[in-house]
């Protein structure tokens, strides 16, 4: 049975949000799909152009997901609480949010693309100067460093290409320096152009 047969069959040919059954389209929930059926949702064309384009959203037509999200299909759960944060501006979407309930897989597959998340959440890696670190950015260090149980000390002017951040603490880094791969304090650096 091919993909789009078998989420016809589970959805009874008809939009998993709305329940139309005119110009339905295979969607592949991002960011992960491997295009199969339980990654997938069956919607119409209407959906599909709000979804991929945020703008054309008509909270009004979203008000379907107040049936929607109770889905037993958990890509139609993922997509129901991206779409209701997406809408967090009306005050219904805040108590249908309230109400939804993902496992932890699930939810985690919801936030995978950003969805939900305000910038105040998230954690960012600033640099002597004030600027915004990214993950493969180069830095220069501004002192001189001593590495413990490393032998040598970490000159200032030096070069640390190819950074990554500690995700859960945004006052460290990742990068080598003479080879050895050492933990950084931002405020000991700042970004090379």
């Amino acid at each position: 049975m091919s993909i789009e047969k078998e989420i016809q069959a589970r959805s009874g040919s008809k939009c998993e949000f709305c329940g139309a059954t005119d110009d339905l389209k295979v969607y592949e929930v991002p960011p992960t799909s491997n295009g199969k059926a339980d990654q997938c949702v069956l919607v119409c064309q209407t959906c599909l152009e709000q979804i991929e384009n945020q703008e054309k959203m008509d909270a009004n037509h979203w008000r379907c997901l107040n049936d929607s999200m109770w889905s037993p299909v958990p890509a139609v759960q993922v997509m129901a609480w991206r779409l209701l944060h997406r809408l967090s501006a009306e005050g219904w979407s805040h108590d249908l949010l309230d109400m939804l309930y993902l496992d932890e897989e699930t939810l985690a597959w919801a936030q995978a693309t950003g969805e939900g998340v305000s910038q105040d959440d998230v954690v960012k890696h600033i640099d002597s100067n004030g600027v915004v670190l990214q993950s493969g950015d180069t830095v220069v260090l501004i002192k001189d460093l001593d590495v413990k149980g490393g032998g040598f000390t970490a000159k200032r002017g030096t070069a640390v290409r190819g950074i990554s951040l500690v995700a859960d603490n945004p006052e460290q880094i990742e990068g080598k320096v003479n080879g050895q791969q050492l933990v950084l304090l931002t405020k000991f650096v700042k970004k090379s152009n």
